[in-house]
């Protein structure tokens, strides 16, 4: 045989490319996340829900002005962390408990590349949610103000606040403990975190607690944006980073794989 059909049909072992291992991974993930029905009742359903009744019905003092140019920033900033950090640390938790991130951590896929997919994954979810709210917000009579540069740094810090919160429960915790701890976490920070409910309704002293949550500082910080038309608010956006180094430099630190 010769030396050109050896070279031509000789096998050649090896991994991938790291890119394309990457964006496999993100499409089978993104695949993964927009099939499930929870998920989706997570990152889409609900968010579009309580924009549409609070927008139409008049239960809540949104301060002058239409309720949708509130609603509509909170929302975003929820659906921001019904994905990051609710849906992500759920699926994660779950992946974990049945072995699949350990089944990952044996591929040729490194660690931190699943990760980022992971991370990719949630980014083009969002931007499937914040496509849909809008939308949704613009036919309900939706005046965004501000620019959109501002909007999107505060919604990366704001994904890699929650994102780095999300994995560190989900590699800490025991799947069905993750489950009922990030229900719950969103559950009152959608009460309490300025999404729907101003948070100068509540006490003072309370007031000073809740503007510190990264939820409360993505909203706020969009709110003056969209609503106000105001220039990058630097104090949620610093919120935001402070949240998004200590979750993620949380999460690389004591997330175990199984």
């Amino acid at each position: 045989m010769s030396d050109r059909v050896l070279s031509t049909y000789t096998p050649k072992p090896g991994a991938a490319p790291v890119g394309r291992m990457i964006a496999a991974q993100t499409a089978l993930e993104t695949k993964m996340l927009l099939r499930n029905g929870e998920q989706l009742l997570l990152t889409v359903v609900i968010p579009s829900l309580l924009l549409v009744l609070f927008s139409t019905v008049d239960i809540i003092d949104t301060g002058d002005g239409k309720a949708v140019d509130f609603l509509a920033p909170g929302v975003l900033a929820l659906a921001v962390m019904s994905t990051a950090f609710t849906g992500q640390a759920i699926a994660t938790g779950f992946e974990r408990r049945y072995g699949v991130l350990k089944l990952l951590g044996t591929s040729p896929l490194p660690r931190w590349a699943l990760m980022t997919a992971k991370t990719l994954s949630v980014l083009v979810t969002e931007v499937l949610q914040i496509a849909l709210l809008t939308v949704i917000a613009l036919a309900l009579g939706w005046s965004p103000q501000g620019g959109p540069l501002a909007v999107l740094l505060l919604l990366v810090l704001g994904t890699a606040a929650f994102s780095g919160l999300g994995l560190l429960m989900a590699g800490t915790l025991k799947a069905e403990a993750t489950l009922a701890a990030a229900n719950l976490v969103f559950l009152l920070l959608l009460v309490g975190g300025g999404v729907i409910v101003p948070l100068d309704k509540f006490p003072d002293t309370a007031q000073s607690v809740l503007g510190l949550l990264p939820i409360s500082a993505l909203s706020d910080g969009l709110r003056d944006v969209l609503q106000h038309g105001a220039a990058t608010p630097w104090g949620a956006a610093g919120i935001l980073a402070v949240w998004a180094v200590l979750g993620l430099g949380a999460a690389a630190r004591f997330f175990r794989w199984e």
